[in-house]
């Protein structure tokens, strides 16, 4: 008996991966914002947070739909 990989368990872990960066993301820039980041993102200015943010949120929200619609099975 031989076992294959399902394409979909490793897309679906892939997405899971891309929405836990893009929420790591987004906290960081919030604490970027508020000035409470961690030492080697100490040094960052505030704007550089709110860039982080965003990126984050995009990664979050937008990134899954592309990739789970570019990974879409074709119709017959």
């Amino acid at each position: 008996m031989t076992t294959t990989r399902d394409p979909a368990a490793a897309r679906f872990f892939i997405l899971q991966i891309v929405r836990l960066g893009g929420a790591v993301a987004v906290l960081l820039g919030v604490l970027v914002q508020a000035g409470r980041a961690p030492a080697w993102l100490s040094a960052l200015p505030t704007w550089t947070g709110y860039i982080l943010a965003l990126a984050g949120m995009i990664a979050f929200f937008a990134l899954p739909r592309l990739l789970a619609r570019r990974w879409k099975s074709p119709t017959p």
